[in-house]
């Protein structure tokens, strides 16, 4: 499935995203993304001063995310 939209993000696309990006993608506030990056949920790297999050990384984080679900029914 293919947007025109210029600023529609798939995970296909590219390897590394800015927090923008995830929180779109997530469907997660700016400060839900950086809570999960400070305890460690959700991983990042840096580089200079931007903060990415790579594809790998996303992709555990739901993991995660369905992981907990699962557990809490």
């Amino acid at each position: 499935m293919t947007t025109s939209t210029p600023d529609s993000v798939r995970l296909a696309d590219t390897q590394l995203y800015r927090v923008t990006d995830v929180m779109r993608l997530l469907r997660m506030s700016r400060t839900v993304i950086y809570d999960q990056i400070r305890t460690g949920r959700l991983r990042s790297v840096k580089q200079g001063r931007a903060r990415l999050i790579t594809v790998s990384a996303i992709r555990d984080y739901i993991t995660l995310l369905e992981k907990e679900a699962e557990e809490a029914a």
